[in-house]
Protein backbone atom coordinates (compact mmCIF):
# COMPACT_ATOMS: atom_id res chain seq x y z
CA UNK A 1 0.00 0.00 0.00
CA UNK A 2 1.17 3.42 -1.28
CA UNK A 3 1.79 5.76 2.01
CA UNK A 4 0.58 9.20 2.26
CA UNK A 5 2.45 11.97 1.37
CA UNK A 6 2.72 13.93 4.53
CA UNK A 7 5.53 16.41 3.47
CA UNK A 8 3.62 19.47 3.40
CA UNK A 9 1.49 18.70 6.79
CA UNK A 10 5.00 18.18 8.63
CA UNK A 11 6.41 22.07 6.95
CA UNK A 12 2.98 23.30 8.65
CA UNK A 13 3.61 21.49 11.70
CA UNK A 14 7.09 23.12 11.29
CA UNK A 15 6.13 26.43 11.03
CA UNK A 16 3.90 26.10 13.86
CA UNK A 17 6.31 24.92 16.23
CA UNK A 18 8.46 27.99 14.89
CA UNK A 19 5.98 30.22 16.21
CA UNK A 20 5.85 28.74 19.20
CA UNK A 21 9.52 29.47 19.82
CA UNK A 22 11.29 26.80 17.91
CA UNK A 23 14.46 27.23 15.80
CA UNK A 24 13.21 26.89 11.96
CA UNK A 25 15.83 23.59 12.08
CA UNK A 26 14.69 22.37 15.24
CA UNK A 27 11.03 22.60 14.45
CA UNK A 28 11.46 20.93 11.24
CA UNK A 29 13.45 18.07 12.55
CA UNK A 30 10.64 17.63 15.24
CA UNK A 31 8.63 17.55 12.39
CA UNK A 32 9.94 14.82 11.04
CA UNK A 33 10.10 12.29 13.75
CA UNK A 34 6.34 12.79 14.37
CA UNK A 35 5.85 12.07 10.87
CA UNK A 36 8.49 9.56 10.68
CA UNK A 37 6.96 6.39 8.72
CA UNK A 38 9.64 4.20 10.53
CA UNK A 39 10.45 3.37 13.94
CA UNK A 40 13.34 5.34 14.12
CA UNK A 41 15.67 7.81 12.07
CA UNK A 42 19.73 8.60 11.47
CA UNK A 43 20.70 11.96 11.20
CA UNK A 44 21.34 11.62 7.77
CA UNK A 45 18.31 10.17 6.86
CA UNK A 46 16.88 13.59 8.32
CA UNK A 47 19.36 15.84 6.49
CA UNK A 48 18.28 14.15 3.54
CA UNK A 49 15.28 14.59 3.69
CA UNK A 50 15.11 17.88 4.71
CA UNK A 51 17.74 19.02 2.24
CA UNK A 52 19.67 20.99 5.48
CA UNK A 53 23.34 20.39 6.81
CA UNK A 54 24.20 17.76 8.71
CA UNK A 55 25.43 20.47 11.29
CA UNK A 56 21.75 21.81 11.76
CA UNK A 57 20.34 18.31 12.11
CA UNK A 58 23.25 17.44 14.84
CA UNK A 59 22.40 20.63 17.18
CA UNK A 60 18.69 19.95 16.77
CA UNK A 61 18.81 16.32 17.58
CA UNK A 62 20.88 17.50 20.64
CA UNK A 63 18.41 19.88 21.82
CA UNK A 64 15.19 17.68 21.31
CA UNK A 65 17.83 14.92 23.51
CA UNK A 66 18.13 17.11 25.78
CA UNK A 67 14.34 18.40 26.96
CA UNK A 68 13.16 14.74 26.20
CA UNK A 69 11.64 14.62 23.24
CA UNK A 70 13.45 11.98 21.53
CA UNK A 71 15.55 9.46 22.31
CA UNK A 72 18.30 7.29 20.72
CA UNK A 73 17.54 3.40 20.32
CA UNK A 74 19.20 0.20 19.75
CA UNK A 75 19.60 -0.36 15.80
CA UNK A 76 21.53 -3.84 15.72
CA UNK A 77 23.84 -4.06 12.58
CA UNK A 78 23.68 -0.48 11.75
CA UNK A 79 26.63 1.82 12.24
CA UNK A 80 24.57 5.14 12.71
CA UNK A 81 23.08 6.43 15.69
CA UNK A 82 19.05 5.88 15.58
CA UNK A 83 16.38 7.65 17.30
CA UNK A 84 13.05 8.08 17.83
CA UNK A 85 10.22 10.42 19.60
CA UNK A 86 10.17 9.75 23.25
CA UNK A 87 7.20 7.68 24.31
CA UNK A 88 5.11 10.36 26.77
CA UNK A 89 7.42 13.12 25.18
CA UNK A 90 5.08 16.03 25.79
CA UNK A 91 4.53 15.41 29.15
CA UNK A 92 8.17 15.34 29.71
CA UNK A 93 8.88 18.31 28.18
CA UNK A 94 6.23 20.28 29.98
CA UNK A 95 7.41 18.93 33.61
CA UNK A 96 11.05 20.06 32.48
CA UNK A 97 9.73 23.77 32.36
CA UNK A 98 8.71 23.52 36.47
CA UNK A 99 12.65 24.72 36.85
CA UNK A 100 11.71 27.89 34.46
CA UNK A 101 8.54 28.41 36.16
CA UNK A 102 10.48 28.70 39.85
CA UNK A 103 13.21 31.04 38.45
CA UNK A 104 10.73 33.09 37.08
CA UNK A 105 8.53 33.28 40.40
CA UNK A 106 11.73 34.45 42.22
CA UNK A 107 12.45 36.29 39.58
CA UNK A 108 9.02 38.52 40.33
CA UNK A 109 10.13 38.35 44.26
CA UNK A 110 13.09 39.59 43.88
CA UNK A 111 11.39 42.29 41.42
CA UNK A 112 8.93 43.61 44.07
CA UNK A 113 11.71 43.41 47.06
CA UNK A 114 13.56 45.80 44.62
CA UNK A 115 10.92 48.36 43.55
CA UNK A 116 8.86 48.29 47.29
CA UNK A 117 5.49 47.30 47.65
CA UNK A 118 3.92 50.70 47.20
CA UNK A 119 5.67 51.47 44.01
CA UNK A 120 3.71 51.10 40.29
CA UNK A 121 5.50 48.17 39.38
CA UNK A 122 4.38 46.09 42.87
CA UNK A 123 0.93 45.29 41.11
CA UNK A 124 2.33 44.11 37.57
CA UNK A 125 5.47 42.10 39.72
CA UNK A 126 2.66 40.86 42.36
CA UNK A 127 0.41 38.85 39.49
CA UNK A 128 3.78 37.91 37.50
CA UNK A 129 4.35 36.40 41.09
CA UNK A 130 1.27 34.75 41.94
CA UNK A 131 0.82 33.24 38.08
CA UNK A 132 4.03 31.28 38.36
CA UNK A 133 3.20 30.60 42.12
CA UNK A 134 0.15 28.67 40.71
CA UNK A 135 1.51 27.27 37.79
CA UNK A 136 4.68 25.99 40.09
CA UNK A 137 1.69 24.04 42.29
CA UNK A 138 -0.36 23.34 39.74
CA UNK A 139 1.91 21.46 36.61
CA UNK A 140 3.22 18.04 38.41
CA UNK A 141 -0.85 17.37 39.16
CA UNK A 142 -1.48 18.30 35.61
CA UNK A 143 0.60 15.86 34.97
CA UNK A 144 0.08 13.28 36.66
CA UNK A 145 -3.60 13.53 35.89
CA UNK A 146 -2.49 13.66 32.01
CA UNK A 147 -0.73 9.97 32.44
CA UNK A 148 -3.87 8.84 34.22
CA UNK A 149 -6.06 9.52 31.89
CA UNK A 150 -4.00 8.11 29.00
CA UNK A 151 -6.04 5.59 27.12
CA UNK A 152 -2.46 3.34 26.29
CA UNK A 153 -0.72 4.03 29.86
CA UNK A 154 -3.34 3.99 32.52
CA UNK A 155 -0.96 1.77 34.83
CA UNK A 156 1.63 4.36 34.75
CA UNK A 157 3.10 4.89 38.40
CA UNK A 158 6.14 7.70 38.38
CA UNK A 159 9.51 5.83 38.31
CA UNK A 160 12.01 5.87 41.38
CA UNK A 161 14.16 8.83 41.89
CA UNK A 162 11.56 10.19 38.83
CA UNK A 163 8.96 12.13 40.40
CA UNK A 164 6.99 15.27 40.21
CA UNK A 165 7.63 16.08 44.02
CA UNK A 166 4.73 18.57 44.13
CA UNK A 167 5.77 20.74 47.60
CA UNK A 168 3.99 21.60 50.32
CA UNK A 169 5.92 24.99 51.15
CA UNK A 170 6.14 27.91 48.35
CA UNK A 171 8.52 27.58 45.43
CA UNK A 172 11.06 29.49 46.99
CA UNK A 173 11.96 27.00 49.64
CA UNK A 174 10.64 23.89 48.18
CA UNK A 175 12.66 21.00 47.73
CA UNK A 176 12.70 17.88 44.96
CA UNK A 177 13.51 14.87 44.00
CA UNK A 178 16.50 14.45 41.71
CA UNK A 179 15.80 13.52 37.98
CA UNK A 180 11.77 14.48 36.59
CA UNK A 181 11.73 18.10 37.00
CA UNK A 182 15.90 18.44 36.24
CA UNK A 183 16.54 20.20 39.29
CA UNK A 184 19.62 17.27 40.69
CA UNK A 185 21.35 18.06 44.23
CA UNK A 186 18.75 18.68 46.36
CA UNK A 187 18.09 16.00 49.20
CA UNK A 188 15.73 17.10 50.82
CA UNK A 189 12.14 16.08 49.96
CA UNK A 190 9.11 17.46 50.91
CA UNK A 191 5.57 16.41 49.48
CA UNK A 192 2.17 16.47 50.50
CA UNK A 193 1.55 12.65 50.45
CA UNK A 194 4.68 10.15 50.64
CA UNK A 195 6.17 9.70 47.06
CA UNK A 196 5.04 7.71 44.95
CA UNK A 197 7.94 7.14 42.92
CA UNK A 198 10.53 7.57 45.36
CA UNK A 199 8.91 6.68 48.56
CA UNK A 200 10.37 9.65 49.87
CA UNK A 201 8.34 13.03 51.60
CA UNK A 202 6.24 12.89 54.62
CA UNK A 203 2.59 12.10 55.05
CA UNK A 204 0.39 14.96 55.27
CA UNK A 205 -1.61 15.30 58.57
Amino acid sequence: MELPDTSDAAERMALTLTQGGLQRATARVLAAFLFAETGSLTAPQIAERLAISSGSVSSAIKMLSTVGLIEPVPAPGSRREHYRLRDGAWATLMSTQNGMVQAMFEAAERGIEAAGPDSPAAGRLTEMRDFYAFMFRELPALIDRWHAERPRDRTWSPARGSCAGVPTSSPRSARFCTGWLGIRGRASVRHQVRCRGCGGGRRAG
